[in-house]
């Protein structure tokens, strides 16, 4: 008789064919991964824009590098210096407006003080041909007053009418310095509402300038929506850059003017914006960066011809002291003009600048859709 053990498996004979239930469901499985999904489950990965004719609110999905190297070609660093004499009164001499009718108020002065104001900013060619060039930068680059009058104050601290300083702007340089040619262009049309100006400068058909004029078209700042996303070129403390941008509160105004959370320093007035559509390289120009949020303050200065090398911290500061005007930029908001306001103004002054020589119809054209 033969004994088994309690633990033993018994032992079974397996028919042909036969296959484990765990196998079984790994083959099912697999053919299931197989097999076409039901409807409305079908995820397909997509590397394209698709083309709804917007504004796009991604990063390019490809590389644009050569066409923003080429638009990078047509912004320029333009910096405008204006120089002035100063004649400074006594309170006694008690020189009013009306007194300076007189050619001969200037033999009154006590003191006369030679000086210079100067501004940089961006400015991009968008016109060229083979004896002009023009450049659009902001208006508050180049827009320095032709006088600047200073009253004497009381002791009450009120200010009087009798002045303290007049100065008269002598000239103004206006320049850009890697182009030939570039040097004491024309303002040719400021509007201070939008902050816009109009540069030109014209040279004899011998002389060949290398300035690139812009060659992408205009958009439509109007057509911008919340998050879209834009591109913006300047020369911020000087060096030529390219930055990105997410838009916000677009149409905030008659101007369809908006805001752009790109940084914004010194130097980018005057930068272009560029909307992208339907994807990469299709640039369109929406508006130029006009200024940022900021808080003003005085505060007391050095003569500008104080060297800081000079400076000692053991010994105390001898020198004049001058009251300043600081700003001081809240980064992240950015406000811009937009094309069509831009556009309009250029349209509306088109018989002034054929006057002076200036075809813009080419870069004004609507863009074709």
């Amino acid at each position: 008789m033969m004994t088994r053990s309690f633990f033993a498996e018994p032992t079974r004979t397996r028919p042909p064919g036969f296959k484990p239930a765990y196998v079984v469901l790994s083959l099912l499985l697999a053919v299931m991964l197989f097999l076409p999904a039901c409807p409305g489950r079908v995820y397909q990965i997509e590397n394209s824009i698709l083309p709804d004719g917007k504004y796009d609110t991604e990063f390019p999905n490809r590389s644009c590098g050569p066409e923003l190297k080429k638009i990078s070609e047509s912004i320029k660093l333009i910096n405008s210096v204006a120089y002035y004499q100063s004649f400074v009164f006594t309170a006694n001499t008690r020189l009013t407006v009306e007194k300076m009718m007189d050619p001969g108020f200037k033999r009154l002065a006590t003191e006369k003080i030679f000086y210079s104001r100067s501004a940089s900013g961006t400015a991009t060619c968008f016109s060229r041909d083979v004896t002009r060039f023009a450049l659009m930068t902001c208006a508050h680059i180049v827009d320095f007053p032709d006088t600047i009058i200073n009253y004497h104050r009381n002791e009450n601290d009120k200010i009087t009418p009798f002045i303290l300083s007049v100065a008269f702007k002598e000239r103004q340089s206006n320049y850009v310095a890697d182009v030939a040619g570039g040097n004491d262009l024309e303002v040719l049309f400021r509007d201070e509402t939008i902050d816009i100006a109009i540069l030109g400068k014209e040279f004899p058909a011998t002389e060949h300038s290398l300035v690139t004029a812009y060659a992408f078209p205009l958009g439509n700042a109007a057509e911008l929506e919340w998050g879209d996303f834009v591109y913006l070129f300047g020369f911020p403390r000087g060096y030529k850059m390219v930055t990105r941008g997410i838009v916000s509160d677009p149409n905030r105004d008659k101007y369809t003017s908006f805001l752009v959370d790109a940084p914004f320093n010194r130097g980018f007035s005057g930068g272009i914006v560029l909307a992208v559509r339907d994807g990469a390289p299709n640039f369109e120009l929406v508006g130029i960066a006009k200024s940022a949020a900021a808080d003003y303050e005085y505060v007391l200065a050095p003569e500008e011809r104080y060297e800081q090398s000079e400076y000692d911290p053991t010994l105390p500061y001898s020198g004049e002291v001058f009251v300043r005007y600081k700003a001081n930029i809240q980064y992240g908001v950015t406000h811009i003009t937009s094309v069509e306001a831009i556009r309009s103004m250029l349209l509306e002054n088109e018989d002034y600048f054929r006057a002076k020589g200036y075809d813009f119809s080419a870069f004004t054209k609507p863009l074709e859709k």
